[in-house]
């Protein structure tokens, strides 16, 4: 027995694949984009001995790193998880 999505059943299919594309390509944008301005602030922070501004620079960076990854690596993950059913 075959059970695969059937994405032609939704209607709009292309409009919402390429709406879906357009928020994943934001989101990364702006995560790469807080993690170069977090990485900055850690640098000068550190460098200047301000311990509160570097620990929240460093948290912003962490979590500019798992948004990037997660933003970057979920098309793929989604599209590895249809093979993977598709051949069961």
């Amino acid at each position: 027995m075959d059970i695969f999505p059937d994405f032609g059943a939704v209607g709009g299919q292309a409009e919402l694949r390429a709406i879906v594309g357009a928020l994943l390509t934001v989101v990364l944008i702006l995560a790469v984009l807080m993690l170069v301005i977090c990485a900055a602030v850690w640098a000068i922070s550190s460098a200047n001995g301000n311990i509160t501004s570097s620990a929240r620079a460093r948290a912003g960076f962490l979590v500019s790193v798992g948004a990037a990854a997660l933003a970057g690596l979920g098309v793929t993950w989604v599209n590895f998880l249809l093979g993977v059913g598709a051949s069961i």
